[in-house]
């Protein structure tokens, strides 16, 4: 077997083999199905309730239900929200007024066998077809399109080509290259954008000017973006874009010109339009075309004993990208914004992406069997002191940042401001990071007693779910941070090598956390050795202190199955886990590594059965099969640097091999005789 002109390269020959489903798979957890009591007052709300009776015969609005149920007194409150959409404005907004009294709760729910959805989205219609096959819509004022859905599928903003570095050079004061990718011939170059991706972050600002070949981008979008601000993260931070780790452009987009394949769409706020290329069927006479117009379409403030259970959100926006601030990213969807602020190098005055729902200062809030779909943003935020707290049994997919947001970035609150005993469970996350690639599936910042139990997050672009906060500079070394539980998740599909966001894992900590446990979880496939500490299973990155890892299924990652490279974390232990690579150092003072059943070619019955429980819903596991690659004799026609060809199929994924860029470069494995092969996996680098 011949694999021409590979970088960097780790492979495996897998004998042939099938998913295993491995018996006792979890069932479904139970659903949020509500018991009528005679305890109970029912107020009706439907999308176009007009009345102020708020009864099933006649309903009401969504403002009119709240003000109703806030008369109420001495019984639990529900108000049923019929079939349908309503489109938001504004943000259903719940107050102090609005929580259960005297023992009682308040429960906003879907009707039985019904499915609302509150939806920030606005229909563009009046759809002109143009010779070159796009069609082009009129924009209301006060609506900024930066996403757009044709029938339920999202378009994408029309991108260029990737540009490197030593054309598209990047400075404090912006870029040059602007004649070699013809963007100074552009019709309209101050509506596009720059997407930069250095290791674990993501930047996207528009372009303010262009003189000759340089660029200039919108401020403070591109000072957030580059070094000398004191803001942008520790002290040793080198993933600005002047930074040496900057390698170009990835892509502009929001260009007319960069208009070539169907699906795509620009957005002209010159004009006041959009155009679309539509995809082979689509006929936009009679497309539903929606845009996310209202960011926030419910916001929880202060309120306690409250249940949100069956509601869809849908079609929210996320306005800062598109403005002077841009998206200056930080890290897991947080960013950079203000021209001016504080010295910090711990995050701790970062901003959280939008979301659908907010809840802030919520006590006993939960929030069960929700859809969050289309969102411009992120799913769930729960912040400023919420405590007490569920996230569960809920829906997440193709959302341009995260899923779910817990907490803030304050080591040290005050004790009414601080996060605790909050819960993220059985839930089901997929495609979320779609535009914002270096956000979470569930991030959690500077909380106490949290549980993140039995997810399923599949197909993100960087990591899973990440538990705190800080990278061990001195304002965040003491923190409340403490007994954690990141237990049962599925986790699939992560750090995802097309979307170039390094540094991560599948479950990604930091922090010192005296009594976290991380255990029981599955992880299938976290990216493939792109950089140093790429790909890793589970990540106990910085100050990570006092976190036990055990009975966890780690298998096909990219780098470390565990992964613990400071000195400065302290007593951390890994046991009783199972994976198919190598066991690594776990470095740290007071850090052990103790019955591990490392390099598997196997899963035995016991890593099957903890990975069948895992997740939502409970789902087989993938089966290893026996990597006949190991076994034989590897060579290759160069060598870029000292490491041998045997490097790529030694099992261990922190180690590969580098061809040099010869024409007809080769690598290649002598199996020793003719062996049936099931599956070839070959897991690349960049060059």
């Amino acid at each position: 077997m011949r694999i021409p002109r590979i970088a960097g390269l780790a492979l495996a020959l897998a004998a042939a083999g099938a998913v295993i489903a491995p018996q006792g798979t979890a069932q479904a957890a139970p659903g949020t199905t509500v018991v009528h009591t005679a305890g109970t007052t029912v107020v009706h709300a439907a999308p176009h309730g007009a009345s102020h009776s708020c009864t099933a015969a006649r309903p009401c609005s969504l403002r009119a239900a709240r003000d109703k149920a806030r008369t109420i007194d001495g019984r639990d409150v529900r108000v049923e929200l019929a079939d349908g959409t309503y489109e938001m404005n504004a943000p259903l907004t719940l107050g102090a007024a609005d929580s259960g009294r005297d023992g009682h709760t308040v429960t906003w729910a879907a009707a039985p066998g019904a499915r609302p959805v509150l939806s920030g989205g606005r229909a563009l219609t009046g759809w002109d077809k143009s010779a070159d096959g796009t069609w082009t819509a009129h924009v209301p004022e006060g609506i900024t399109p930066r996403q757009l859905f044709v029938d339920g599928d999202r378009a994408r903003r029309a991108r260029g080509a990737a540009c490197a570095a030593s054309t598209c050079d990047a400075t404090k004061a912006g870029m040059t290259g602007a004649t070699a990718t013809g963007i100074d011939r552009w019709r309209r170059p101050t509506g596009a954008e720059a997407v930069i991706k250095v290791r674990w972050r993501d930047y996207h600002c528009r372009i303010a000017g262009v003189e000759g070949d340089h660029l200039t981008f919108a401020r403070p979008c591109w000072t957030n973006s580059a070094s000398g601000t004191d803001r942008t993260g520790p002290a040793w931070d080198s993933t600005t874009v002047d930074s040496a780790r900057y390698s170009g452009v990835a892509f502009f987009e929001n260009a007319r010109e960069l208009l070539d394949e169907p699906g795509e769409f620009v957005w002209d706020a010159v004009d006041r339009t959009v155009t679309y290329l539509p995809r082979e069927g689509e006929d936009m006479r009679h497309a539903r075309v929606l845009t996310p117009a209202t960011e926030h379409l419910m916001v929880v403030d202060g309120a306690h004993d409250l249940r949100v259970q069956g509601i869809g959100f849908a079609h929210a926006a996320y306005g800062q990208p598109s403005t002077d601030e841009g998206y200056a990213g930080t890290q897991a969807g947080l960013t950079l914004t203000g021209a001016t602020g504080p010295v910090d190098h711990a995050g701790r005055h970062y901003t959280k992406p939008s979301a659908a729902l907010t809840i802030r200062g919520g006590r006993h809030v939960s929030v069960s069997g929700a859809e969050f779909t289309h969102l411009g943003g992120a799913g769930v935020i729960l912040e400023a002191g919420t405590k007490d707290t569920s996230v569960i049994r809920s829906h997440f997919t193709d959302l341009s940042s995260g899923a779910v947001y817990v907490g803030d970035t304050e080591p040290n609150p005050q004790a009414e401001r601080a996060g605790e005993r909050n819960t993220v469970a059985y839930n089901t996350i997929r495609r979320t990071g779609v535009e914002y690639t270096d956000a979470v599936g569930i991030w959690a910042g500077y909380e106490a007693g949290l549980s993140v139990d039995h997810n399923t997050l599949d197909d993100l672009p960087y990591s899973g779910i990440s538990v705190g906060w800080g990278w061990n500079q001195p304002e965040a070394r003491k923190s409340v941070l403490r007994d954690n539980r990141i237990t049962h998740n599925r986790i699939t599909n992560v750090m995802r090598v097309e979307h170039a966001q390094h540094d991560g894992g599948a479950i990604y900590t930091q922090g010192a956390q005296p009594g976290t446990v991380v255990s029981g979880n599955y992880i299938n496939r976290s990216a493939y050795g792109n950089t140093e500490r790429d790909g890793n299973g589970i990540y106990l990155d910085e100050q990570s202190s006092y976190i036990r890892v055990e009975g966890n299924v780690i298998t096909r990652v990219g780098y470390k199955w565990v992964s613990n490279w400071a000195d400065y974390g302290i007593e951390n232990h890994a046991t009783g886990n199972w994976t198919d690579t190598d066991a690594p150092v776990l470095t740290g003072t007071g850090s052990t590594m103790e019955g591990n059943h490392s390099g598997l070619d196997r899963l035995p019955a016991a890593a099957l059965a903890v990975a069948a429980r895992a997740g939502a819903r409970g789902a087989p596991a993938e089966q290893l099969r026996p990597d006949l690659a190991r076994t034989g004799t590897a060579s290759q026609s160069s060598t870029d640097g000292t490491a041998p060809a045997s490097y790529a199929t030694d099992g261990d994924t922190s180690t590969d091999t580098r061809t040099l860029s010869e024409p007809g470069a080769w690598w290649q494995v002598d199996l020793g005789r003719a062996r049936r092969v099931g599956q070839v996996e070959v897991w690349t680098a960049p060059p």
